[in-house]
């Protein structure tokens, strides 16, 4: 699906729901934390482009090798979003971001990224990651009660990893190169003298994100996780409507501290994104639109589109997307990321669109997710324990998750 269709969304709706989320905007955002596009994207995507060239005359000696390394790079995008072109990326905090797994330009990650996109391409020596992002639950306690929780069968049970286990594992994983850790739980907020320490003492070649659901996220811990070396935060909001969201999470006020969160981690300067899991019940043009207006307007840069699989609390329940919803979400996804209608609206990040073109790079190939007891897994919806990250043979147990892969796509 390579041409933008059309959605049905009629201009003076489109306003009036502008006007119903105006009370929820946040104004107050730093001046370095804006979306781009028009020229200056043009241009900066020039330097960005000019960069690549850098990288390449730098990895490899062939002129053919330049020119096939770029050809190998277009495609890879290709193949995972069609030809359509870039119309806008993120500024925050000095870096541009153009998706939410790739680290931003300006960012010392950068580099090692494209470098080891390149390895799949033509073996690089000493290609810096391993990992493009692994997922790290810190925690299997949690204050919410979610319909689609993912962790439902050892939610709230006893942690077992400490301080210490989850600094050895991060940096086990720092060792193999990994571009992103994201740390998630359970809900990772609620240990947050723990996630403060862990920014801290680990090194600093990776970037660090927490997956929340924006729990008690005051502006005062949003500011004492981004001096101790946060990049961004994904808050998970699964509804417009505050009494829907609220019942999907269990928790009565959950809608009140994902925005709230979020306006506290944009205003201290972090990568923001609300996550929402979309579900068949949730699937039209007008709540898709809603949804984009509230997000707009509270002023995230990315929203992350979610399917719903049969995993801890949704396990043995059909919440497959139909086929003809997911035509609507793919639709209203290339609508508003390649369309020159809604520039200044977030980036959409949608995985299950390149799945289904692409294949899945995680199951050990380029992400891995590690549960609250070390386990190693092929992603957070599929939990097929390959072994511990902690054990002597983590290396074999990676090796054999890496070659089973992906059991869905």
């Amino acid at each position: 699906m390579n041409e933008v269709t059309t959605i049905s969304v009629s201009k003076q709706t489109f306003m009036m729901e502008s006007t119903t989320f105006k009370n929820v905007s946040y104004k107050n955002h730093s001046a370095q934390c804006k979306t781009i596009s028009g020229l200056q994207k043009t241009l900066w995507l020039f330097v960005i482009r000019c960069s690549l060239f850098g990288i390449l005359l730098k990895a490899y000696k062939s002129p053919l090798n330049w020119y096939l390394g770029l050809r190998y790079l277009i495609q890879l995008r290709k193949k995972f979003l069609g030809n359509f072109k870039l119309k806008k990326m993120v500024k925050v905090d000095g870096k541009y971001y153009i998706g939410l797994y790739t680290p931003g330009y300006f960012d010392d990650n950068y580099r090692r990224f494209i470098t080891s996109e390149l390895n799949y391409f033509k073996p690089i020596k000493g290609a810096g990651l391993r990992f493009n992002h692994v997922h790290l639950a810190i925690t299997h306690k949690c204050a919410l009660q979610c319909d689609h929780c993912y962790t439902w069968d050892t939610l709230n049970q006893k942690d077992q990893l400490d301080e210490e286990d989850l600094l050895k594992v991060i940096s086990r994983l720092q060792n193999m190169g990994t571009g992103q850790i994201h740390l998630t739980g359970g809900e990772p907020l609620l240990k947050i003298n723990l996630l403060i320490n862990l920014l801290n003492k680990a090194n600093k070649n990776s970037n660090i994100w927490i997956n929340t659901s924006g729990y008690r996220l005051t502006f005062s811990k949003a500011k004492q996780l981004k001096k101790a070396g946060l990049t961004g935060i994904f808050i998970s909001l699964d509804h417009f409507d505050e009494e829907m969201h609220n019942s999907f999470r269990g928790f009565k006020h959950a809608y009140h501290w994902a925005l709230e969160g979020a306006k506290n981690a944009i205003a201290n300067n972090m990568v923001v994104a609300f996550s929402v899991c979309i579900t068949n019940d949730f699937v039209s043009e007008e709540n898709l639109m809603k949804y984009m207006l509230l997000a707009k307007n509270i002023g995230v840069h990315f929203v992350q589109y979610l399917e719903p699989k049969p995993v801890g609390h949704f396990e043995g329940r059909d919440v497959k997307l139909s086929d003809d919803n997911l035509k609507i979400l793919e639709s209203f996804f290339v609508k508003m990321n390649y369309s020159n209608d809604f520039l200044d609206f977030p980036i959409i990040s949608y995985h299950g669109y390149y799945q289904r073109r692409q294949g899945c790079f995680a199951g050990g190939n380029r992400s891995v997710y590690i549960d609250a007891k070390g386990n190693l897994n092929a992603c957070n919806f599929c939990h097929t324990n390959s072994g511990n990250i902690l054990s002597k043979d983590f290396n074999l147990a990676l090796a054999n998750l890496s070659k089973k892969g992906c059991s869905i796509y």
